[in-house]
């Protein structure tokens, strides 16, 4: 009788996506027709053959300034929940802006929350041992903190960056176990179909804005 082979057990991923960081890098590199990303399948092209991804955490705050944008983060939101994404809320932040020169002042609003929000669920997970790898989708250097922290306090455990477009930064490369920079084939590639069918039998259509 032949040996009986055992599987070498796979890294267990869960991936952390900072939502905001995320978008602003496509727009900043011109890949508006990325934006209707399917996460679930972008995770799985960066994945090795010996990891397992175990869950997406999404964090992102609700859009407060613009019908528009909200119903389209809205249904991209909704598209991500299809895939078994799980969604992090942070909050818009209003104020305002005055120019010293002329006087006049805008408004503006600013994202809240998203980095601690991120960082928690990193620890929570690593106390709890639910993944032997952290993969962060985020450039954000408010980050670097947590990741230290993981890697001193849980030794088996690593964490590895994905750089959206446009978002490389050397201080959070520099404290990751590894890093890469998300390439646009690998973003053209895991987009939604024009529509994603609810559980409830509701069609979701792509944003006629990022066709």
């Amino acid at each position: 009788m032949p040996e009986s082979t055992i599987s070498p057990k796979k890294e267990r991923i869960i991936v952390y996506v900072d939502g905001f960081n995320l978008y602003f890098g496509l727009k900043e590199a011109g890949f508006d027709n990325c934006k209707w990303l399917d996460i679930h399948k972008l995770v799985n092209a960066l994945l090795k053959p010996t990891q397992e991804l175990i869950l997406i955490k999404y964090f992102t705050s609700r859009v407060n300034n613009n019908p528009d944008k909200q119903k389209r983060q809205t249904t991209f939101i909704e598209a991500l929940e299809t895939r078994g994404i799980k969604v992090f809320y942070g909050h818009f932040q209003s104020g305002f802006v005055e120019c010293k020169r002329c006087g006049a002042n805008w408004p503006t609003y600013n994202e809240k929350m998203t980095d601690v929000n991120i960082a928690t669920q990193m620890i929570i997970d690593a106390y709890q041992d639910r993944y032997d790898m952290a993969m962060l989708i985020s450039g954000d250097s408010d980050l670097v903190p947590p990741i230290k922290a993981i890697h001193e306090y849980f030794t088996q455990k690593r964490t590895f960056v994905a750089f959206p477009p446009k978002r490389y930064n050397s201080s959070v490369s520099a404290v990751a176990k590894g890093s890469l920079t998300i390439g646009r084939k690998k973003l053209i590639d895991s987009q939604f179909p024009e529509e994603v069918q609810k559980k409830d039998g509701f069609v979701l259509k792509k944003p006629k804005e990022w066709l």
